[in-house]
């Protein structure tokens, strides 16, 4: 993302504007840092303010799925994982005590903190997943290592290179946990954004994740999340991406979708 102020033109003043610059082949973390606008995170610093002023990013970064539905001003980055922080504190008794819910609430403030840099890459963008990873990976580096490095002995840079990767390992059942609220917040905003415009957008094809929900908990808040959206719509037709293709989900879409979320 750079600013619109920028680029020599006066069509913008108003600093909230930001674009997501397209970034040529092959992608690097300098191509998209060399884009923001009026300058370049200090590197090797012993204060932690270059990385704060790099998490402003997840602010003004838009969460990229609902645009292709014409929802231009939807949540940002930053407004998904707040509420998956906030979710964690609901966590099932039967599961809470299996689970490091701190661990958790920081898994679910960490889980994107790569789209700073690399934007968000959804399951239609045509972006191979090892190179989605490869993206985020040396981003995490990026920020672990030359934004933070330096900041308190480098533990807090550390740690968050350490949570993320274990998000991205999905193994552990701390993990696990989070990778289903990240679906049920999907769920979530998907119902939302439908009742807003009272049955006018059909966002159905989102609903693909309830069928990845992991553990039986989380299964059931998915269920219950469906149930209410199925009774929103009634009789009206509308797409129900957990059935896929038998849905109406287009097939393009559900083969991305399908290959997006393979382990």
């Amino acid at each position: 993302m750079s600013s619109n102020l920028g680029n020599g033109s006066e069509e913008s003043l108003d600093p909230g504007i930001v674009t997501t610059p397209k970034i040529s082949d092959p992608w690097t973390v300098e191509k998209v840092l060399a884009t923001i606008h009026p300058e370049i995170p200090a590197e090797q610093s012993s204060s932690p303010l270059p990385f704060f002023h790099v998490l402003e990013r997840l602010k003004t970064g838009k969460r990229e799925g609902w645009r292709r539905f014409g929802i231009t001003r939807g949540e940002s980055i930053a407004d998904h994982m707040y509420r998956m922080s906030l979710m964690t504190l609901l966590c099932p008794p039967s599961l809470a005590p299996k689970l490091d819910l701190n661990k958790c609430m920081k898994m679910c403030l960490i889980h994107d903190m790569a789209e700073s840099i690399v934007g968000d890459i959804t399951p239609v963008d045509g972006i191979p997943k090892p190179e989605k990873s490869r993206r985020e990976a040396e981003t995490m580096d990026y920020i672990s290592k030359n934004l933070l490095g330096k900041v308190y002995g480098g533990l807090a840079g550390q740690e968050i290179r350490a949570i993320w990767q274990e998000y991205e390992d999905s193994k552990t059942l701390d993990s696990l946990f989070v990778h289903d609220i990240d679906k049920m917040e999907l769920l979530l905003q998907m119902v939302e954004y439908e009742k807003r415009v009272d049955k006018r957008l059909d966002l159905g094809e989102f609903a693909y994740v309830a069928t990845k929900v992991a553990l039986p908990e989380t299964q059931e808040w998915a269920k219950e999340i469906l149930k209410e959206r199925n009774e929103f719509w009634g009789p009206k037709p509308h797409v129900h991406g957990e059935a896929g293709v038998n849905g109406g989900v287009a097939e393009a879409t559900s083969k991305d979708q399908d290959a997006y979320y393979s382990k």
